[in-house]
């Protein structure tokens, strides 16, 4: 049996065999008129796979199926959709479904429903499993699968699915642009796009990082300036500089909070879009307090986000920097492990896809 009654994927059984990979059988929700089935060209890696595989963000039964940057074709479109026609080069990237009814939906935010889908790791309301992108195919909601501009690559536009969206959203909502002075703390898989979404949106752009080596790459990707955080006296020399500090790293449980707060602009913002394993540092209330500051966090984006998000990548040429690896056993294995490690420059997409299913 194979599509569209079941999918086939690059599975994991359990946290305690997190990097290694079999094919497996999925069956997806029953489609219904507002879904579409995308054939499934590339997918990006996310920090999210790895806290997921590893159990750092829970345990879970496999098999499981990781992968939430999908690109590929919509071969199948339910008779209730509008705006994608089969043929179309569609994504999906790290929610499926949700209700589009409640209060939160209406508002422009189903990306906060409480009765929201993640793409993988989750259960529909029937109790139908969502799989994941690191399949043949995966099965969607209209709603939550966008067109993909001609101009952008799809292993290019495979992170911004979700790492894109995840730090160009909180940009936007926080009306960063001209006159504004941002601050991008960890050059990595979201702050490499964080730099050159702030820029793109007119900001006076500067990284925060704790590696000097990065220093030059950060410029390249649109830092005015590079602050180095292991440099003694480095907050003091940034007092009531930034409007918002977009925090990106994986590593805030390390951080002196006071510090970082004390360089924000009176009602500055500090904004979480990294989600770390630890919990935040331990914190006194003085430490808001001085300046007023807040400490804020978001999860994705909306609809309407996203397709401004493509269009702004397709005319100003945001682009992530992209490692492509064939999807295998050990190409799951090979990536899991190096984004854990922290060896990737700066994103991973998987590729191949027709290979390694082919007659699946």
């Amino acid at each position: 049996m194979g599509y569209p009654e079941t999918f086939t994927g690059f599975c994991v059984d359990s946290p305690k065999t997190w990097n290694q990979y079999h094919l497996a059988n999925l069956k997806p929700k029953p489609f219904g008129d507002n879904d579409v089935d995308v054939e499934i060209e590339c997918c990006g890696v996310c920090g999210s796979d790895v806290h997921t595989v590893t159990g750092g963000w829970g345990e879970f039964e496999g098999p499981l199926c990781v992968g939430h940057e999908v690109v590929g074709k919509a071969v199948n479109v339910g008779k209730a959709v509008k705006g994608i026609k089969k043929g179309d080069r569609v994504g999906v990237g790290a929610q499926v479904w949700s209700c589009l009814k409640c209060d939160v939906c209406k508002s422009k935010n189903e990306n906060y429903c409480p009765h929201m889908v993640d793409t993988y790791n989750a259960k529909y309301e029937d109790g139908s499993d969502a799989h994941g992108g690191w399949a043949n195919y995966i099965r969607a909601h209209e709603y939550f699968t966008f067109k993909i501009p001609d101009k952008i690559p799809s292993a290019e536009a495979a992170p911004l699915l979700c790492a894109g969206i995840t730090t160009y959203s909180p940009l936007v909502r926080a009306d960063i642009g001209p006159g504004k002075v941002v601050g991008v703390i960890g050059i990595g898989g979201l702050g490499h796009l964080a730099l050159q979404w702030a820029k793109a949106l007119g900001a006076e752009t500067y990284a925060l990082t704790h590696s000097a080596h990065k220093v030059d790459d950060a410029k390249k990707l649109g830092a005015k300036d590079v602050v180095v955080t292991t440099e003694e006296g480095w907050a003091d020399k940034n007092k009531f500089k930034f409007d918002m500090l977009l925090n990106c790293a994986d590593a805030t449980h390390k951080f002196n909070m006071a510090d970082y707060f004390g360089t924000l602009k009176v009602g500055g913002e500090f904004h979480m879009v990294g989600i770390p394993n630890e919990p935040l540092p331990e914190m006194t209330a003085m430490a808001f307090v001085q300046n007023g500051v807040k400490l804020t966090g978001s999860h994705l984006g909306n609809h309407q986000e996203m397709d401004a998000m493509l269009k702004l990548a397709a005319e100003k040429g945001v682009r992530p920097v992209v490692q492509t690896v064939q999807i295998s056993e050990e190409g799951c294995k090979e990536v899991v492990e190096k984004v854990k490690e922290g060896n990737v420059k700066y994103r991973f997409t998987l590729t191949g896809f027709d290979k390694a299913f082919a007659g699946k």
